[in-house]
């Protein structure tokens, strides 16, 4: 499976930042939206970088009460691993593993189209799983 079709199949809503949003505000939306990363996009949905909520924590370990007031640019990760749109979900599963990232936005055309987390790649594996188990389970019936 294609990560495209995936995140299609999942219906995700991407939600991005800017570089030039505080701190204050992409931790808000993190909690209100209950995930823990973003892309951070420039002009055109090209990507600029990733904060995540690890970035915002180590800023607070940092900063202290600072933090706030500080920009998303001041944290993020720039050296951003990703992935095109047309690799697979395995292919997508193994760069996460070999990078050690827990997210990985998806890029078609130099635009950011979605963000494949870790969690979005247990629930692949497992529905695989189970798909595979089923065959199995009618190749030993039909052997029978």
């Amino acid at each position: 499976m294609k990560v495209v079709s995936f995140l299609q199949a999942e219906q995700q809503k991407l939600t991005t930042c800017a570089a030039e949003e505080t701190i204050e505000s992409v931790a808000k939306r993190l909690s209100a939206l209950n995930i823990g990363a973003l892309p951070v996009c420039g002009a055109n949905f090209s990507l600029v970088g990733v904060i995540s909520e690890r970035d915002v924590v180590r800023g607070m370990a940092k900063d202290g009460c600072k933090l706030a007031e500080r920009r998303v640019r001041d944290l993020m990760t720039r050296e951003v691993v990703f992935c095109d749109h047309n690799t697979t979900m395995a292919e997508a599963e193994k760069l996460m593993y070999q990078k050690r990232v827990r997210h990985l936005p998806v890029v078609d055309g130099g635009k950011v189209v979605g963000l494949l987390s870790i969690r979005d790649v247990m629930a692949w594996r497992i529905q695989e799983s189970k798909t595979e188990l089923n065959v199995l389970r009618d190749m030993a019936i039909v052997s029978r």
